[in-house]
This record gives C-alpha cells, structure tokens and sequence, in this order.
C-alpha cells in the first residue's frame, strides 16, 4: 500500500509517546543532549550522525565550542536551592558558562530572567555566541526572593568540541529531493522542537517502504547553525532539492499553517495552499515568506533559494506558552500530531504525484463505459470518481498539472490521481514530457 493511501489512524499515541520520553533531554546545539536525541531517533529510523569540528568554518559562521551541563543551581544563605537546573532545565540560560560565585541579590538580579505578565512559567533564553550566564525563574518565585547572600553554582564545560545533526537519505527513481528538515536544539518544549521531531521520524518510517519518484532527505539538526552548516558541507545535494518542508509546532490544538518559501509560487507553495484548503483553512493559514523563523529561512536565502517552505499549526510566537515552561507535554495533543502528520503526507504526494497529461483521444469525449470506467445506468449525475475522469480528459492538453485540475474542479487530489491512473491504464492519457 502506499503511504499516501494508508491510514495513520493510532500514530499520534506513538508520536505523543516519543515526545514524553524526548521531553527531559536538555538539548542544545551541541552537546550530550543532542546526541542523546539522535540515538532515541536512531533507534527508530537509521540516520547518519555528522560531527563537525568547532572552529569549523561554515558559510559566513563558525562552528561553536561545545556546551555541556552537569548541574546549576542558586542557593540561599541556609542553601536551599531556590532555583534549580534538576528540577526544570529551563531554569539555566542555554550556554551559560561555568560560575561559582557568592552575591548579594542586587547582583545576582541582572542575571534573572522571568515573566511578569505569566508569573508562573519559566521562560526559556540562550545565549550561544556571547560569553554570558543566567538564570530563567518564575516570575512569582523571583520576588519571593529576600535580600541577602547567594551561592551560584553552574557546573558546565564550554569548550572545543562538535557539533552534531543526524541525517537519512532514502532514494527514489530520480535524483531530484525532497527535504524534510526540523530543529533539535531546545531543551524541554514540546511543541518548538519535540513534535516537528516526532512527525519528521513517523514521515520518513513511512516513506521509506515504498517507491517514489523523489529522493526524501530527512534533517535532524539545531536551528540555524544546523541548516548553515549542512548547506556549507553539502552544495551538491542542496542543488538537488526541489521542493521541501521545515516541520515545527506541529502539536497544538491550532489549525494547521503554512509559510511560503521565497519564491512563493513553488509547487510545494501551491501543495500545501490546496491541502490547507480543501480541509476548510481560511486565507490566514497560508502566510508569505518572511526571513525570519526557522531553518527556511538559511535554504531559502538567495544564494541557495531552495523551495522550502514551514509547515506547523499555530505559528511560533504566536502562542502564549511559546518559549516557556508551559510548552510542555499536555499542551502537545496526539490528535494534533496525526493530523499534522496525514497533512503532511498529503503535501508529499502532491509532490510525488503533480504531472501533466495529454488526453489520446481529445476529439470528444472517449466513450469511457466501453472500457469499463464509467457507469452503467444512465440519467443519474456522476460519482466523483467518475467526474474525475471527465475533468481529467477535458483538461489534459499537457498544460494543466494535476493540481491545477484538482483547484480547477474542487475535487480531492487524490481522487483526481486515482481516476488518472485509469485513464492511463485504459491508453487514454500518456504523460506529458517534463520541460526543464
């Protein structure tokens, strides 16, 4: 069967579950954290793992030193600790460097993060490029805090060492690519990060077992210096994507959105726009490219302008739990998941499956009940298989694609695809030469 026809009714319970074991990992952009989530997604599919020198130079960028973290923490005078990195791994600044030091409150506030307007999440902040550390802390416990003397303790290395993505390369009879591409570099956020994640794994298990026209490419990477750093080390297969998907915030309970990639008329600009809309999405769904987001933002930079587009539900930033510790996984739902990803698969099969016909027999119309594809009785109004294959005939003069048919007739892609593999069969269509 193939895997656009297959149901993916009880996946999202499989990915909800990866996402819960995921979701204690503290990830970074290097580190021990990222390579523990390649192994738990090597375990499931068989991606490769690349090491890249720090120092490595990468387009205009430099791979960073390594961040690990043993422990952190703030301690008042009895040494309690009233923050603590064991507890939530929010609670530490991403990259912080290695601190011991004793201060009074007064000092130890600019280095406190927190949000007034959502006194009881912890927010989530980084610092990769800047020699800096912190602390994020709820806002209600920051001024629970008397004054006074405080230990700060954080027990990190910030030295040479690599950086780090996982990578699965599954073949198809060209060599043109899909790319499929999400971020693993946050520590415990569910929605930014774990579900794009948990959809990336499922898409890639299910197209792997069976034919397909395209190459798919599967990234698993940390945001920015991840997709900079694979552009750097692979311009030959970059030069090979011709459509493709960054997969983010793929878990809430929002309806699905989708940004454009820079061209913004790219086939999978035009897929995602019908698949959002057949399914009832309003003109809002469908957003134009902006050089701001995730990692389409790297492959759609003029250089390379690769037609990558994001997929995902509500919009980062664009919910209030984004960056904080309320993004966590209640606010994740396997139903979101599943249909995140049955709408992805319907994306890719467009991609797989968007080709131009030429009607054999255009003088009028075939007699299509002959040859077994039309039915029998007359004076009732057609199936919609049966309307498929007529719009199919009408409009196969090797200038209208698949989708423009399905835009066109308002009938499902898939439909029109099944009715056209019959014509096909029965030597009424023969496809379309593929211009350049």
């Amino acid at each position: 069967m193939s895997p656009f026809d297959a149901p993916v009714g009880g996946a999202g319970a499989e990915m909800h579950a990866f996402v819960r074991e995921l979701f204690p990992i503290c990830r970074s952009i290097t580190g021990g954290g990222m390579r523990e989530t390649l192994s738990r997604i090597q375990q499931r599919i068989p991606i490769a793992l690349h090491e890249v020198p720090s120092g490595t130079r990468v387009l205009d960028w430099t791979v960073p030193d390594e961040w690990n973290v043993r422990d952190a923490w703030v301690a008042n005078a009895r040494g309690d600790r009233v923050i603590d990195f064991a507890r939530h791994n929010l609670h530490l600044v991403g990259y912080s460097v290695p601190v011991r030091e004793r201060m009074p409150l007064a000092a130890l506030r600019s280095h406190l993060h927190s949000l007034p307007d959502r006194p009881d999440w912890i927010p989530y902040r980084t610092s990769y490029y800047e020699r800096t550390w912190g602390f994020c802390v709820d806002h209600r416990t920051l001024m629970s805090l008397p004054d006074g003397e405080y230990d700060v303790c954080i027990d990190a290395s910030l030295a040479p060492g690599h950086l780090t993505y996982g990578e699965l390369f599954i073949p198809g009879a060209t060599t043109d690519e899909i790319l499929l591409s999400c971020h693993c570099c946050h520590p415990s956020l569910a929605n930014d990060n774990l579900s794009g994640i948990a959809v990336a794994v499922h898409l890639a298990a299910r197209l792997a077992g069976s034919a397909r026209r395209h190459g798919v490419r599967v990234l698993f990477i940390p945001g920015t210096i991840g997709s900079i750093t694979w552009l750097a080390r692979n311009p030959d297969a970059a030069a090979r994507v011709r459509h493709g998907l960054v997969l983010s915030c793929l878990g809430d309970a929002g309806a699905p959105t989708y940004k454009r990639s820079r061209r913004g008329n790219a086939l999978v600009d035009r897929a995602a726009e019908h698949v959002i809309s057949a399914r009832g999405g309003d003109s809002s769904a469908i957003r134009d490219f902006t050089p701001f987001g995730y990692d389409e933002r790297q492959y759609c930079s003029p250089g390379f302008d690769l037609p990558v587009g994001c997929l995902m539900r509500t919009p980062n930033g664009a919910y209030p739990e984004y960056h904080t510790s309320a993004d966590d996984t209640a606010f994740v739902h396997a139903g979101a998941l599943e249909d995140s990803l049955s709408l992805a698969l319907s994306i890719i099969e467009i991609l797989e499956h968007d080709v131009r016909y030429v009607n054999r027999q255009p003088y009028g119309e075939p007699q299509l009940g002959r040859r077994g594809l039309y039915g029998t009785v007359g004076g009732k109004a057609p199936r919609e298989a049966e309307l498929a294959m007529l719009w199919i005939l009408n409009q196969s003069d090797g200038g209208h694609s698949l989708l423009d048919i399905a835009n066109r007739s308002g009938l499902p892609f898939a439909t029109l695809r099944a009715a056209a593999a019959a014509l096909e069969d029965a030597d009424l269509l023969a496809r379309a030469p593929v211009t350049p």
